[in-house]
């Protein structure tokens, strides 16, 4: 009789252990947690009432609606984003994020903004091309798309070799108060920070973009390499943002209308390029493990 009733006991506790284990996981389950670079308008940043906000936040959080999640808005320094996603601190990186020449290093979502890497300079700085740079000094974003494009052998590394120097800063407010202060010649960044930037600083009309950009370039969602689940929820809540207009009144808000390509065939083109980059290169993985595996048997 004892023994029936230490069982029952047992049994109990190993039931509401699991139950809370369940609850748990349901609770994880209602959060979403996106990981942004707070000082990247019109994407993310902290508005004047002390939140945070932007585009792509307002974007996330319309996908928790549908969901019914929590969105948890977690500030990263851009350096660590993979260190932050690859650790599971953060569910994904959305904040006008480049998805050009980085196609096998996440899982993305559908491409949603049209985006390109432009210089910023001032107006009566003699400088109206790219070939103008010539020995001036340029900053840019450290780990940014601008950066990788002007150390890209394949793009404009050339043109970097011209510069006096390249100066990496940790946010574009930074890089402006440089520029303005004549510290470095020209920004390089991506279009969109440009103009909000040029918009909505009080000088701003002191500042232009140069006609010829560095390259042309998408935005989209970054998840864990692999992780096809979440990106595929996001991507169907994504198409109905856009058929209900919730995505095009965000575009509207922010300014970003001639700019968002989500739905057009180019970006379709885009994401299914993506994942069969992803898919060739998971299929490589795994044939070397399979041969590997074959090399140690005959071993």
């Amino acid at each position: 009789m004892r023994k029936k009733v230490i069982c029952a006991v047992l049994c109990g506790m190993m039931a509401a252990s699991l139950t809370g284990m369940a609850a748990f996981a349901d609770d994880e389950a209602k959060t979403f947690t996106v990981g942004f670079d707070a000082e990247y308008p019109p994407y993310g940043y902290m508005g004047d009432d002390g939140e945070y906000t932007g585009f792509d936040l307002e974007l996330a959080q319309a996908v928790c609606d549908l969901e019914g999640w929590e969105l948890v808005k977690t500030p990263i320094n851009w350096d660590s984003k993979d260190m932050e996603l690859d650790s599971g601190s953060i569910d994904c990186i959305w904040n006008g994020f480049t998805m050009t020449g980085r196609e096998e290093d996440y899982t993305w979502s559908k491409p949603y903004v049209d985006n390109s890497q432009v210089i910023v300079v001032k107006k009566d700085a003699g400088i109206s091309a790219l070939s103008d740079l010539a020995g001036k000094t340029v900053g840019v974003q450290a780990a940014s798309a601008a950066l990788q494009v002007l150390q890209d052998e394949e793009q404009q590394k050339a043109l970097a070799d011209t510069f006096a120097g390249l100066q990496e800063f940790a946010d574009y407010n930074s890089a402006f108060v440089e520029l303005q202060a004549g510290a470095v010649d020209a920004i390089a960044m991506d279009i969109g920070v440009a103009k909000y930037q040029i918009e909505n600083r009080d000088n701003g009309e002191d500042y232009e973009i140069l006609e010829e950009h560095l390259n042309s370039e998408k935005y989209a969602i970054g998840f864990k390499k692999g992780n096809t689940e979440l990106c595929d929820t996001v991507n169907a809540d994504l198409d109905k943002l856009l058929a209900d207009g919730t995505f095009d009144k965000l575009a509207e808000k922010y300014e970003l209308t001639d700019m968002v390509c989500l739905g057009n065939d180019d970006s379709e083109e885009a994401s299914s390029e993506a994942a069969s980059s992803e898919a060739e290169s998971e299929t490589a993985a795994e044939t070397e493990m399979a041969e590997s595996e074959t090399e140690s048997a005959a071993e």
